[in-house]
């Protein structure tokens, strides 16, 4: 094997690309048969989530990976990071020095994959429909500052905003602002079932069994029109149970590389025991990890019990007995390698602290021991994710302070009872929509967040988030960042634990594995190939 491990640049700044474009381009095409991609993502269809792929509703790094391949977007972020760039629009840019205005020019005869023209129009029914549906999932609050949309002859839209909002280009980038066609999605209801259709890079054609999809067939869009390069004819996305099986599937050569998500003791066996013919490649990653609260409930209401957990969590200790390198601790929603980043949580709460934690119960007048259940996904983010919940109940028990258990609850149910405000408290993986400090703080504090959190701070909403996206140069909007950090830090409506790495395994005749998934977890499918770079 030939372990490949790409740099790490430091972000130094926000919309400085975060990958250094470099290297040759990678021609060829699939060689006569479609390249095969594992992943431990799963994709399930049920009375709570019976629309999993439409982008008014899929808010979902595993369902976003299939959408980008298929759904086009007016902009999206180049092959090395950075500030987005047109995709489905020849251009686009702010008509004022307030950000309030956002135009847009599709490209010319841009169609969608059935040869159906896509026009303006189509741009403005596909984000008012996500807008008119607001599903509950979360989707819709990235769009929810547009207040009008014009559509001006064939090619040229309009974005109106409510207030001004640098952060917009990035987040025409994303699924949700998807263009899809009226004939195939209805102006007020979700489109059911697995199916999608676009004008992307690719088509689709999912393989289903008991309402799981278990692999989808992409296959080379001879209509796209858009900013990538296609380096293949075809990509097959195959669903596996397990990380173990995907492995093996690889080791067999029935698959050509595997993504998310890779169990450390596989990442460190493959760096330390390499297999012939595989490469194990390390990309840049902006993943974190965090417990997230009901703050309704009764066993977590009290502000001060949310803040003893925080001040009694061994971060360091969770990173390296669970995760090992892939992971290191955590003290703040916003990553170490965001420029806007700060320790607020250390700063407050210090090395983890059994008489610390006391102390904020007690003068809290808090009962002890505080009974409480923590819920984590058992599907979604590896098989670790239970070891590492088993930890953070250990840690809390141990302080005599908290009567903790654990329960593992599948995806498809976990996420729904989430949104409901079943669960007390629970964790939650956030793979950013666009590597903004926004991303990290809008999504959990603003309204129509992703988590549908009860939890409200009519500062951060009102004043801080506003002000922050006022900001063309985002190093300008820290001191609001800053701020809002510290909040989080005091209130613990959500406790970061800890950011990750990502890695990529595969067959050492996959060209193009480097740039095949990007900072924020997404599959860019077309980049790889075979043969020689």
């Amino acid at each position: 094997m030939n372990r490949k491990t790409l740099a790490l640049p430091a972000i130094a700044g926000l919309l400085a690309p975060l990958l250094a474009a470099c290297g040759t381009e990678t021609g060829g095409a699939a060689g006569g048969s479609d390249i095969v991609v594992g992943t431990t993502d799963r994709f399930a269809a049920s009375q709570d989530s019976p629309a999993p792929f439409d982008p008014a509703y899929a808010y979902d790094t595993g369902v976003w990976n299939v959408l980008r391949q298929t759904v086009q977007t007016l902009t999206h972020i180049p092959r090395g990071g950075g500030r987005p760039v047109p995709d489905a629009a020849s251009e686009c840019q702010f008509t004022d020095s307030a950000s309030e205005s956002y135009r847009c020019l599709l490209r010319e005869d841009l169609v969608f994959s059935d040869g159906r023209p896509v026009t303006a129009r189509d741009v403005k029914y596909s984000i008012e429909r996500v807008l008119a549906i607001k599903s509950d999932n979360g989707a819709a609050g990235l769009l929810s500052n547009i207040d009008t949309i014009e559509a001006k002859g064939y090619r040229e839209v309009v974005f109106h905003l409510k207030t001004p909002d640098a952060t917009f280009p990035y987040k025409l980038a994303t699924p949700v602002a998807g263009i899809v066609s009226s004939d195939k999605y209805g102006a007020t209801e979700l489109r059911e079932g697995f199916q999608v259709d676009g004008s992307g890079p690719y088509t689709m054609k999912p393989q289903v069994r008991d309402g799981r999809l278990v692999s989808v067939a992409f296959t080379r869009n001879p209509h796209y029109k858009g900013d990538v390069k296609i380096r293949n004819e075809g990509v097959e996305l195959r669903s596996f149970d397990d990380a173990g099986s995907m492995a093996e599937a690889l080791k067999a050569g029935d698959i050509d590389m595997m993504t998310r998500t890779l169990e450390p003791e596989q990442i460190k066996e493959l760096d330390t025991d390499p297999q012939e013919g595989v490469e194990l490649t390390e990309v840049p990653g902006l993943e974190i990890r965090y417990l997230a609260f009901n703050t309704k409930a009764p066993a977590v209401r009290d502000k001060a019990v949310r803040q003893a957990m925080a001040a009694l969590v061994d971060r360091d200790r969770i990173a390296r007995n669970v995760y090992g390198p892939t992971a290191t601790p955590l003290y703040s929603l916003i990553p170490s390698t965001i420029v806007t980043h700060s320790n607020s949580f250390f700063n407050k709460y210090g090395e983890p602290s059994r008489d610390k934690a006391a102390a904020l119960l007690r003068d809290a007048h808090v009962a002890t021991p505080v009974k409480l259940t923590l819920h984590y996904t058992t599907d979604h983010y590896g098989a670790a994710t239970a070891k590492e919940f088993a930890a953070l109940r250990d840690q809390l028990n141990e302080s005599g302070l908290f009567d903790a258990t654990v329960e593992g609850v599948e995806w498809s149910s976990f996420r729904p009872a989430q949104k409901r405000g079943d669960y007390a408290v629970y964790g939650l993986g956030w793979f950013p929509d666009f590597p903004d400090p926004d991303n990290y703080i809008a999504p959990f504090l603003d309204a129509d967040n992703f988590l549908n959190t009860p939890y409200v701070n009519h500062e951060a909403r009102e004043r801080l988030i506003p002000a922050s996206r006022r900001e063309a140069d985002r190093a300008a909007a820290a001191p609001s960042f800053q701020r809002l950090q510290d909040i989080v830090a005091d209130e613990v409506p959500v406790l970061p634990l800890w950011q990750g790495k990502q890695y990529v395994a595969s067959r050492d005749t996959l060209t193009g594995v480097e740039w095949a998934l990007n900072t924020s977890s997404d599959l860019q499918l077309w980049e790889l190939g075979r043969g020689n770079a």
